[in-house]
């Protein structure tokens, strides 16, 4: 008989967020297993009743972007066919959120795709978080939660920045720059912005300070850092115009290529990122890599979904 219970399964993605958000919850996981065949295609296996249960599926959009896409909608399939109640993906690092708009002729709008490709799957409902654009949620015919580390990121500078309120709150470019004044504002602290200019993606030639930041603590706010070339030059420039210590903020550390030698070779002081993308082996290479842990948001988000309670708590308070 059911008990329309919490099921919390977790892909191959971070399976450790997923034990770290079933630990808040005082559950287990749930039996799931995801492997591949010889010919590379995913299969999945459901281990346990999801009938007219309430069903949560953990997969962030990281490493292996396509497998790990394709494990999620499969799981999605399979509880949905097993009959669950409803079906809450949980995707903490939203896949192709930059291909969010046609910003030349013929791109395709594949966070358009994805959103498309998760509701045919049957999910019912999304949780994510820091998406690229808010606007994505737009792309949905279903209910998405976009939560925020903001609350989590405020607490991190408060209580392991030493002398932050003689800080400055710095967006590495214009998209960002809604982000940190939010942030600058909370903290009761000032705000520059460094405007960059693109030769072509993932390469930037040169950047321009718009700000006072001489003798302060530099704190750059990002919502994802993937080469991390931005990161390096941004700090660069502000050590250049005369701060005093540099720290990066970043909630999607994907880290891809050379990003953690970049770090090294940088003039940064820490690079603070969420776990909302594995990094643990990153870490050992690269001693200026902290962690936040979001995984108490995420499983507050599901407590609430789960009772029928406001989510909008989550966007103002750490938990």
């Amino acid at each position: 008989m059911s008990t329309n219970s919490i099921k919390i399964f977790a892909g191959n993605s971070h399976v450790e967020l997923a034990k770290l958000v079933a630990r808040r919850l005082g559950i287990e996981l749930s039996k799931a297993v995801v492997l591949k065949y010889s010919n590379q295609e995913t299969s999945v296996t459901i281990g346990e009743s999801v009938r007219d249960e309430d069903v949560y599926i953990i997969q962030s959009g990281c490493g292996e972007i396509n497998d790990n896409l394709m494990e999620l909608l499969i799981m999605i399939n399979a509880c949905k066919t097993a009959s669950a109640r409803r079906i809450t993906a949980i995707i903490p690092c939203f896949p192709y959120a930059r291909q969010d708009k046609k910003d030349k002729s013929r791109a395709p709008i594949t966070a358009k795709l994805i959103a498309n490709m998760l509701t045919v799957a049957g999910a019912n409902h999304v949780i994510t978080m820091d998406l690229h654009a808010s606007q994505i949620q737009g792309f949905f015919n279903v209910p998405v939660d976009n939560l925020y580390a903001e609350p989590n990121t405020l607490r991190y500078i408060t209580e392991n920045i030493p002398e932050f309120q003689n800080g400055v709150i710095v967006s590495p470019d214009a998209g960002g720059a809604k982000r940190a004044t939010s942030i600058a504002d909370r903290l009761d602290l000032d705000f520059a912005l460094i405007h960059k200019e693109r030769k072509k993606a993932n390469e930037v030639s040169r950047m321009v300070l718009v700000g006072d930041v001489k003798g302060k603590i530099a704190i750059l706010v990002d919502d994802m850092a993937d080469t991390c070339g931005t990161l390096g030059l941004a700090a660069k420039t502000l050590a250049e115009n005369g701060a005093t210590k540099v720290y990066a903020i970043v909630t999607h550390g994907i880290l891809c290529g050379k990003a953690v030698q970049v770090i090294n070779d940088s003039v940064l002081t820490k690079v603070v990122v969420t776990n909302t993308v594995p990094h643990e082996d990153k870490k050992k290479v690269c001693p200026k890599l902290d962690t936040i842990d979001i995984s108490g948001t995420l499983a507050e988000a599901i407590r609430r979904t789960h009772n029928g309670e406001s989510v909008s708590y989550l966007f103002n308070h750490a938990v």
